[in-house]
């Protein structure tokens, strides 16, 4: 029994070096750390349990059975981040550079199938040089399996994927398929063919991290949602995501304790300019509103003309959506109305309720938006917003133009409660554009047509461009001083808690993709 026992330890300590101490000593060089040292990082002191230690590849093709390392290149397994139940897979570059095999795949799918089976969060740490060429379809056969997994486990258990270092081929769509990708700047990087095919086919000149680096992604492609400095941060970022959300589809989002006060905020009567064609900084209201320092942006870098993310209001978990004003004046184009929508349907399958703050002239004109599908990309926000089943609740700041007014969470697509503050305009369309429109005739036969114009224009404002109108028809639930603000949707959230919507029965609607 003693020799038996020996002998298990000794698989274990193999296992544990990995690739070897000359390779892991080679990745510290490079300041990144090893898959267990991310792993032990990530989870509760001493909570970790691996599974799959003793794992090996079966391959015995091109001298493969002289390289046989336990574990085949992956750590999987199981523990807590803040008491909370979750499960983990690290791919290690040190073993055949992290590289997929049959084997390996089936580790991930079997810690995946326990993470859905048990109803809580799946963690991927993604550092891999593709599949294991040694293996041919087999490798290729593996991926398909992660990525059939991924599809099972979309909008039932919440999906992260932190891009630790090399992510190319097939590879890059098991991430792209979970709720959240998160990159590390100067040290990974995400793409379908490499710069070298890229040099062969299109002869362009282009580096990794050009081609798909961490800022190419965050700014560019929209493919990375957060992006960190380096690996440490990459997985604290990962700690304060998962404390917005809930464990699977069937819970609500942790929340706080908290004791309501006066809730009162002042400085939000003198954020809005007199100018309405002035700028202001949303983040300076949402600052305002939400519990202190509890804002975690999401997609901060890509279409930065709408705002998503995570926050907390009176100690619950809420989803942001929020038109920019800084930003293409907070105008609805391609990108934005992609990105918000992909948020709101993650709040949505996950019970998070949603704020929209909404100031927005319109969609973008112009043929570039024209030909790059507008059209279907504005639809996929106005269906996520009629879709939600969650608590919504929309505060209209100041303009509410054109279908965007619809679009951003209206009370006719379905929205709970409706606040304005004095400042909104709410109207088909800005006061000058709409006068030069119905009065045109009138303008044109005037002897003096720019002044004519102005008074037109004031004519219109003052009968539209105000929230009272929409507020007498009932589509504005309130028009509220702005210092109330928090104070309302505290209320209002709070009162929404139970909110029950019973939906046409059908196996899925076709969302416009």
């Amino acid at each position: 029994m003693q020799d038996k026992i020996k002998i298990l330890n000794d698989k274990i300590a193999l296992a544990k070096q990995g690739g070897g101490e000359a390779r892991i000593a080679k990745h510290h060089e490079k300041k990144k750390l090893t898959a267990r040292e991310r792993v032990h990082y990530l989870m509760d002191e001493g909570s970790f349990e691996e599974m799959g230690m003793l794992v090996t590849h079966r391959t015995t093709d091109f001298g493969m059975e002289k390289e046989i390392y336990y574990g085949d290149g992956v750590v999987t397994g199981y523990g807590t981040i803040n008491e909370r139940l979750v499960y983990v897979f690290a791919q290690d570059f040190t073993v055949f550079g992290g590289s997929l095999s049959e084997t390996h795949a089936e580790k991930i799918c079997k810690v995946m199938d326990m993470a859905l089976k048990n109803g809580a969060p799946m963690i991927g740490l993604n550092d891999s040089g593709g599949a294991r060429i040694q293996e041919g379809v087999r490798s290729l056969g593996g991926y398909a399996d992660i990525f059939y997994k991924n599809v099972q486990s979309s909008g039932v258990i919440p999906q992260i994927s932190a891009i630790m270092g090399p992510c190319a081929g097939g590879a890059v769509y098991s991430p792209a398929m979970t709720d959240f990708t998160m990159m590390v700047e100067g040290s990974s990087y995400m793409f379908v063919t490499g710069p070298n095919v890229v040099k062969t086919v299109t002869n362009e000149t282009v580096t990794s991290e050009e081609l798909g680096g961490a800022s190419t992604h965050s700014t560019k492609s929209g493919v990375a949602h957060i992006t960190s400095p380096n690996g440490v941060e990459c997985l604290e970022d990962i700690k304060r995501l998962l404390s917005y959300l809930p464990q699977n589809n069937r819970e609500n989002a942790p929340k706080l304790d908290y004791i309501l006060n006066d809730e009162i905020r002042e400085k939000l009567d003198t954020i809005i300019p007199d100018n309405t064609n002035k700028p202001y900084d949303m983040h300076d209201v949402i600052g305002h509103i939400i519990d202190q320092d509890s804002f975690f942006e999401i997609h901060k870098d890509f279409a930065e003309n709408i705002i998503v993310g995570f926050a907390r209001l009176g100690g619950r978990s809420i989803g942001i959506i929020a038109n920019q004003p800084m930003i293409l004046a907070g105008v609805l184009d391609v990108k934005s109305s992609t990105k918000a929508a992909r948020f709101v349907r993650f709040c949505d399958a996950f019970n998070i309720p949603l704020l929209v703050l909404e100031d927005v002239p319109g969609f973008l004109p112009g043929t570039d938006q024209e030909w790059n599908g507008i059209i279907i990309h504005g639809a996929k926000l106005l269906y996520a917003f009629s879709e939600a089943t969650v608590p919504r609740i929309t505060v209209i700041t100041r303009k509410a133009y054109g279908g965007a007014y619809d679009v951003m969470n209206s009370k006719h697509i379905g929205a709970d409660m409706n606040f304005a503050w004095p400042s909104a305009e709410i109207a088909v369309m800005g006061a000058k554009g709409a006068s030069e429109i119905i009065f045109k005739n009138e303008i044109a036969a005037a002897s003096n047509p720019e002044e004519k114009l102005k008074e037109k224009e004031a004519e219109y404002a003052e009968l539209f461009a105000n929230p009272y109108t929409a507020a007498q028809r009932g589509f504005v639930d309130e028009v509220i001083e702005p210092r109330f603000t928090r104070r309302k949707l505290i209320k209002a959230f709070s009162m929404l808690e139970n909110k029950v919507v019973d939906t046409p029965k059908r196996k899925h609607g076709n969302i416009p993709l």
